[in-house]
């Protein structure tokens, strides 16, 4: 039943996220296109703070994507938003405390590593500082004392490639692991293992900060171990990586991947890696900027106690042509 709600919850804000986005512009106060090409306005409410602080590691690019959604948000909303990213759990909170020293008007976080950020968490609300949780943290967000949670549920998404490499008759899998620790990441192969009964699955852990390490890391297991069959990885430049390190193995594996990028879906339209399982970092950062204005604007909030689902969803080569279209705009 909490799965069939969650996907309930995501479904409608979707619809209403989708008919806001469509009525409202990027920025300025102006009709001008957006990124769905939509023309309106800017809300003329008081302009208020928001920061937004991430896990984000240097080069990744999905977070550009979740940036664009955070920002879209912010210029129809009449937002100032603070985006600010670090690795490191520490780094993070004191980029939370910042935030609140300097009086925000609502601060939507990641929360990877929970039981580091919690602390903040709970530090904004003795300030009377809303918080909402995003990307990171599905299991953990309420106990934090966010008011609100936007991303997948990463176990689920997990069961859902292993079940899906069930059907692809894979035996053999290598779920790579790109930042040990990381309670999302984790959960996803976790969630792989649970579901791939057609054969194993063994975790490879690399240090997603240097990718040349990464390929070297790679290609040295599919030396090792040639009954490797399908290689999983967690984040689109990892699953590029993956592919160049297949062919420096001379390993017929096949590379699937979490998370895209517009580079990400030119390989899906190649055949290079076989599907992407997408959770629309655009939406993530879209609805926890939009929630936060609704919650000062009008006192609404979102989920009715549950996570709000923006994922997982399933890029193929069924539907990776249409999603080229949004990825070129940078917004999938």
């Amino acid at each position: 039943m909490r799965i069939r709600s969650h996907r309930t919850t995501a479904a409608a804000v979707v619809a209403v996220a989708a008919l806001t986005l469509a009525g409202c512009s990027s920025s300025g106060g102006k009709p001008e296109d957006t990124a769905s090409g939509a023309a309106a306005g800017v809300a003329d409410t008081p302009r208020i703070k928001i920061a937004m602080v991430t896990h984000a590691a240097p080069g990744d690019t999905f977070w550009d994507i979740l940036r664009s959604g955070a920002e879209a948000a912010a210029a129809k909303d009449n937002v100032d938003l603070n985006y600010q990213g670090a690795p490191e759990a520490a780094d993070q909170a004191n980029l939370v405390q910042s935030a609140i020293d300097s009086g925000v008007d609502g601060i939507a976080v990641t929360l990877a590593k929970a039981d580091a950020l919690t602390p903040s968490v709970q530090a904004a609300n003795e300030a009377g500082i809303p918080v909402v949780a995003f990307n990171g943290g599905f299991s953990e967000w309420q106990a934090a004392g966010a008011m609100g949670y936007f991303g997948q549920d990463e176990g689920l998404a997990g069961e859902a490639a292993g079940a899906r490499l069930n059907e692809e008759g894979a035996t053999k899998t290598l779920c790579v692991i790109q930042e040990q620790g990381h309670v999302g990441l984790e959960a996803r192969c976790a969630g792989v293992a649970k579901a791939f009964t057609n054969g194993t699955t063994e975790n490879l852990y690399v240090t997603g900060t240097d990718m040349p390490s990464v390929q070297q890391t790679i290609t040295s297991k599919l030396q090792q171990d040639p009954a490797i069959d399908e290689v999983v990885t967690l984040g689109a430049p990892f699953a590029l990586t993956a592919v160049k390190a297949v062919t420096d193995a001379g390993s017929s594996a096949k590379v699937a991947t979490f998370d895209t990028n517009k580079e990400l879906i030119g390989a899906i339209q190649s055949g290079d890696v076989q599907w992407a399982v997408d959770q629309q970092p655009y939406l993530q950062g879209y609805l926890a900027v939009d929630s936060l204005w609704l919650y000062k604007t009008n006192g609404n909030t979102l989920g009715g106690g549950q996570a709000t689902l923006t994922g997982p969803a399933f890029i193929d080569s069924t539907n990776v042509d249409r999603v080229a279209d949004f990825a070129a705009n940078g917004t999938r």
